[in-house]
């Protein structure tokens, strides 16, 4: 399969800057595998479309707000993304405009300071910061939640910080660790995680961590010479336990997001569920044979990318192509901050 069958032209002003008001207002197209077909709903309709029994599988996985700015000691600015602390006082980030400077680096909005301690290829390197203080703590002061580039933001600071910091984040987001958010779960608030409970809809929480490789376009020509990111994931005892029970029940298993679906898929087939922790870099496109996950919600995902692929791999190719032709005609609202899309 080549790497052009997943591109489209999507007109930029359907790329969402800022989520709706109501979270659940979204837009959702709902594509049912059994008859081809497409309806347009609302987020919100969701109880309705789902099976009493169905077992929503969650990712809840927490952003941290992990884009910060430090400056050199000669005055220039540096945009920084941290991805994660190996260790104590040590964090791996990604510097953009360093050049050969190799000097202190200090927080423009926190009295601390840093030194490299390792350069990385592909912009990374590892930072020895002076403070205790475990990152995610002092990211929580200095960071902004770390949008992809799609989404605009002026430099520096934007007066949409604060409504990112609560809108880039799921409502039952729990565990740190994420630089991307599982979006497919901004949509879900309170009030109807309560209306899947009185439809019946149970559900479960298994965490992956998103890192930047699940924005990143596939480069090479051929799909199958890809080389898929590792993400960290978790699946509790509490979760294999749901997962085992809907399994032995007949029940179906929908994950929400592409996330949930590679930790999901990334378990044996042949064996029941047990609480583990890993890194999985499974790459799912067509054609798949599907393990566990008989359904799933997904936002509409970037041309030429690995998630737009693992839809192709539930719908087909052709079908996702038609799917998004249709969801461009009818101008849904395209990526993170974008609308939904139910695969039945």
């Amino acid at each position: 399969m080549r790497t052009s069958d997943l591109d489209f032209h999507l007109p930029p002003e359907l790329i969402a800057q800022d989520p709706l008001p109501n979270r659940s207002a979204s837009r959702l197209l709902h594509y049912r595998r059994s008859d081809k077909t497409i309806a347009h709903q609302t987020f919100s309709d969701l109880p309705r479309l789902l099976r009493r029994g169905d077992l929503l599988v969650f990712n809840d996985a927490r952003v941290l707000p992990a884009r910060f700015m430090l400056r050199k000691e000669t005055g220039g600015l540096i945009e920084a993304l941290f991805l994660s602390e190996p260790q104590a006082r040590r964090w791996r980030v990604l510097l953009r405009n360093l050049g050969s400077y190799r000097g202190t680096l200090s927080f423009v909005d926190a009295d601390l300071r840093a030194t490299i301690a390792e350069v990385s290829a592909g912009g990374e390197y590892v930072l020895d910061v002076d403070t205790p203080e475990p990152a995610p703590a002092v990211l929580s002061r200095v960071g902004r939640m770390p949008l992809p580039p799609y989404i605009k933001r002026d430099k520096g600071h934007d007066a949409r910080d604060d409504a990112d910091r609560e809108r880039y984040q799921t409502v039952y987001a729990s565990t740190p660790g994420a630089v991307a958010a599982p979006t497919a779960g901004l949509h879900f608030t309170p009030q109807l995680l309560e209306a899947l409970d009185a439809a019946g809809v149970d559900r479960t929480f298994v965490t992956l961590h998103v890192g930047l490789g699940t924005f990143k376009p596939v480069e090479v020509e051929e799909l199958s010479a890809h080389t898929m990111h590792r993400e960290a994931y978790t699946i509790g005892e509490d979760a294999a336990m749901a997962l085992n029970r809907a399994k032995r029940d007949g029940r179906r298993i929908v994950a929400v997001g592409t996330t949930a679906a590679r930790v999901l898929e990334s378990q044996p087939g042949d064996a029941d569920f047990v609480g583990t922790s890993g890194a999985t870099g499974i790459f799912i496109f067509p054609p798949y044979a599907w393990r566990h996950v008989g359904a799933m919600i997904t936002n509409f995902h970037l041309p030429r990318s690995t998630l737009i692929a693992l839809v192709a791999a539930m719908v087909g190719l052709d079908e996702q192509r038609r799917i998004y032709a249709e969801a461009i005609a009818q101008r849904y609202r395209f990526f993170s901050y974008g609308d939904a899309m139910f695969i039945d």
